[in-house]
């Protein structure tokens, strides 16, 4: 995708604050000196096999971008392709409701949306928030000294491929349901209250892959300590079963010429540290103390939350240590 990126070119607006030249999170989009708007699009194929439980992860997923811009979320709109032959109008139903259930516990209104015909489904929303430019959280904002704050565990990619093949525990489903229902609101709250300029959700590609990207647009290398990163229970198992899917293998592979793997990391680590992401939590940096007070703010509200690493000026390398 970011080689199909580079071929556009965008057209320069001194109000398009944020737009796809760093590869963030989100467009946003100056109202006036006080006022942004964000808007972010997302849609995923089914992850779990209750249609509920895959609309409201599905919603969650989709406005985390909001929250990854330091933002609130104001408005959603439902991106739907549905198997009309196979599938009911019934079982929509439900993928909408759990949709609904997302915007209700994150605070923004649904308005609509649309639906094509698509033998293989998928879900999700284009969603508008708003923020004050001096507050936004970007991929340019890692700062020499930060330390790095994970909110949510990793392993998700590697659980849902365990669902799939009906090889997952139903404990370990049902962690990586409660994490990629748990809304990034509070996180995003604490990563600002901390004083974080650069922040970003870990999804599709892997925390490598997306902290890569913050590391290179941010002009600093990155140095991660791989023994305190969380994942959740169960999931190295499983990793080591084989479930590993095949956009984890994609992800490191993008970032390898870039990464240095100390001797006692294992290849296996390294591969969950890849692992894509639906719905994963906020990596963000900020000075030191206000990081170690957001990780105590965070457990206290139910996340598993973790310093990971450290920033220091640099071309964007990832190290990896015990």
């Amino acid at each position: 995708m970011t080689q199909v990126l580079r071929r556009l070119s965008p057209t320069p607006h001194p109000d398009l604050l944020v737009g796809p030249l760093t590869g963030d999170d989100a467009a946003v989009w100056r109202l006036d000196d006080s006022r942004a708007l964000i808007l972010t699009a997302d849609f995923i194929t089914p992850v779990v096999d209750d249609a509920r439980t895959w609309g409201h992860i599905a919603a969650t997923n989709s406005v985390s971008d909001i929250y990854a811009m330091g933002g609130r979320p104001l408005l959603g709109i439902n991106l739907v392709a549905w198997n009309t032959e196979e599938l009911s109008n019934e079982l929509l139903g439900d993928v909408l409701a759990g949709g609904s259930d997302a915007a209700a516990a994150n605070g923004f209104v649904v308005a609509g949306g649309h639906t094509v015909d698509d033998p293989q489904p998928k879900y999700g929303m284009a969603v508008v928030g708003e923020v004050d430019p001096a507050l936004m959280l970007t991929n340019t904002g890692l700062r020499d000294g930060d330390a790095l704050v994970l909110t949510k565990p990793l392993g998700i990619g590697v659980i849902t491929t365990a669902i799939k093949r009906g090889m997952c525990p139903e404990p370990v489903e049902a962690a990586a349901i409660s994490s990629m229902t748990q809304s990034n609101a509070e996180a995003a709250k604490v990563a600002i209250a901390a004083g974080a300029k650069g922040a970003t959700d870990v999804t599709g590609f892997g925390l490598l892959g997306h902290l890569g990207r913050m590391a290179l647009e941010s002009h600093v290398d990155v140095t991660l300590a791989t023994s305190q990163i969380p994942i959740i229970d169960g999931a190295h198992r499983l990793a080591e079963a084989g479930t590993i899917p095949g956009g984890s293998k994609r992800n490191l592979a993008h970032v390898r010429d870039r990464l240095q793997v100390a001797t006692d990391v294992s290849d296996l680590t390294v591969l969950l540290l890849a692992d894509a992401q639906t719905s994963g939590g906020l990596v963000f940096g900020a000075d030191p103390d206000a990081a170690l007070a957001a990780v105590a703010s965070l457990r206290s509200s139910g996340h598993e939350a973790a310093i990971i690493g450290t920033c220091t000026s640099g071309t964007g390398i990832l190290e990896l240590r015990t």
